[in-house]
């Protein structure tokens, strides 16, 4: 697997993420509210972006895009088992996420399909789940 660096982003580089989520259609209006941390990987260069949503144990992964000209090579991979080990170092043990085009993929990485009125409270309160992607959108999680 690729190794990965992981690099907490600045507010000041939100505008930039926002740019590559609107190019993948993935919800960016909410970047900048509080309980949010995003983060670039590189691997020599930067290949994508990613982040965490909400406290404690049970958190949504947001926001993962791999830029175009990385893709397909593995690094959707290595990104998400690198936020997955930044969220179990912030205490996190069950990742939620929500997806209109990926479920297949995050199926693959050992995430699968969970009941929405069984999701935990702060994970159904967010605005990912109550405004921001739509309720057709399968919802998964994964224990790590």
């Amino acid at each position: 697997m690729t190794k990965l660096t992981i690099t907490p982003l600045e507010s000041s580089e939100l505008a930039g993420l926002a740019q590559f989520l609107n190019t993948a259609d993935l919800p960016n209006s909410d970047l900048a509210e509080p309980d949010r941390m995003f983060f670039r990987f590189d691997a020599d260069s930067l290949v994508g972006y990613g982040g965490l949503e909400g406290q404690g144990t049970d958190r949504l992964l947001r926001s993962i895009v791999i830029l175009g000209d990385h893709r397909g090579h593995g690094l959707g991979r290595a990104l998400v088992a690198t936020l997955e080990q930044q969220a179990h170092d912030l205490g996190v043990r069950r990742p939620h996420l929500l997806t209109t085009t990926a479920a297949p993929f995050f199926r693959a990485l050992g995430y699968i399909d969970a009941d929405r009125d069984a999701a935990p409270l702060a994970v159904a309160a967010s605005r990912e789940f109550t405004s921001l992607c739509p309720a057709s959108a399968p919802y998964l999680a994964k224990a790590i």
